[in-house]
């Protein structure tokens, strides 16, 4: 058993309060930051954050590029050596103003924990993410089955989501009264809904084609006629799992509750991909996507801005940056064509 340092841990404690307080960060954000002080403390045997030196960053950085992955079974790769001694240099310039702290080592000393230039670039290079095509997501749409209630809500799952692009976490949280079928429109309520950075914004349908949004639209119209739900119940409810006769479980059922994580939606995408045919591709893809879909069809600056807008971005170089990479092939395309067919 490891012997714990007192200090270390309510010093540990304060960071992380720091962290979620004054910073705003996740608690996603709070656990890698903890994961990564943790690792340090391990290498160190728990030695008291007040004996740090350089010579500790020096000789940790070492020995984490020695480490390898539980996942991989390889080295650990240089975007995680740069996360997590990215997250030990920051954890130590706090510590380097904090009493009794600060006569102890020096601000210029968590520097130390730098990756070299040319692995800092690999770690944060950004890469071609790939993403299906609209006609390949019709064709998922078209190939799901919609005889049973689940199957139905799992077709009108994937519709919705090519319809608004919403991430899976909102999709999970949606309910009935945040759709408005004669506005086309989906309102994120950051009360209720769980969006990215708690913002709330309205996603207007986008236009990938109507039969998509008939089925979806069938989706609202059975909840609210058929099932007679109201306002306050899910869009897309959680499957009830009972144990039946061969004592097995079984999913027979729909319940007015919503899921607690966004976990099925990966999987309803991950089995409908594998029966249509396709390489799996998550529901966050879709995203990259409708971008893909928006830069061609976008003429003019005003209506890219509203495009990426209804994506719930404030400027429209996020989605630039973030999901409109263009692909090798369109790159070539485009290059292709502006030879072949010059300006002017």
């Amino acid at each position: 058993m490891p012997k714990y340092c007192a200090a270390n841990v309510r010093i540990k404690r304060e960071y992380l309060i720091y962290l979620k307080e004054a910073k705003r960060q996740s608690e996603a954000s709070l656990d890698a930051a903890a994961g990564a002080i943790a690792r340090f403390e391990a290498y160190t045997q728990h030695r008291d954050f007040k004996a740090f030196c350089q010579q500790q960053a020096v000789a940790f950085k070492r020995r984490l590029a020695e480490q390898n992955s539980a996942v991989t079974g390889g080295k650990l790769s240089k975007a995680t050596l740069h996360a997590t001694l990215s997250h030990l240099k920051r954890f130590f310039q706090w510590l380097a103003g904090q009493p009794s702290y600060k006569s102890r080592f020096t601000y210029s000393e968590a520097e130390y924990f730098n990756v070299s230039e040319k692995d800092a670039r690999i770690a944060t290079a950004r890469r071609h993410k790939s993403a299906p095509t609209l006609e390949q997501v019709r064709h998922l749409i078209a190939n799901m089955p919609a005889a049973t209630e689940l199957e139905q809500r799992n077709r009108a799952l994937v519709a919705f989501i090519m319809l608004t692009g919403a991430r899976d976490s909102a999709v999970a949280s949606a309910k009935l009264k945040h759709i408005d079928l004669d506005a086309g429109c989906f309102y994120q309520d950051a009360r209720e809904v769980k969006t990215k950075f708690s913002k709330t914004f309205t996603t207007f349908f986008f236009p990938v084609g109507d039969d998509i949004g008939a089925i979806f639209a069938a989706w609202v119209d059975h909840l609210r006629r058929v099932r007679l739900w109201g306002h306050d119940d899910p869009l897309f409810p959680k499957t009830r799992c009972t144990v039946g006769k061969s004592q097995q479980f079984q999913h027979d059922d729909l319940v007015r509750e919503h899921w607690a994580t966004a976990t099925p939606i990966r999987q309803i995408f991950q089995r409908a991909c594998a029966a249509a045919g396709l390489p799996y591709f998550n529901p966050h893809s879709v995203r990259n996507t409708l971008v893909m879909i928006g830069s061609r069809r976008c003429k003019t600056p005003e209506q890219f801005k509203a495009w990426s807008q209804n994506l719930g971005h404030d400027g429209v170089l996020t989605t630039l940056v973030s999901y409109g990479t263009v692909s090798d092939m369109r790159q070539g395309e485009i290059l292709h064509d502006m030879v072949t067919h010059p300006p002017g």
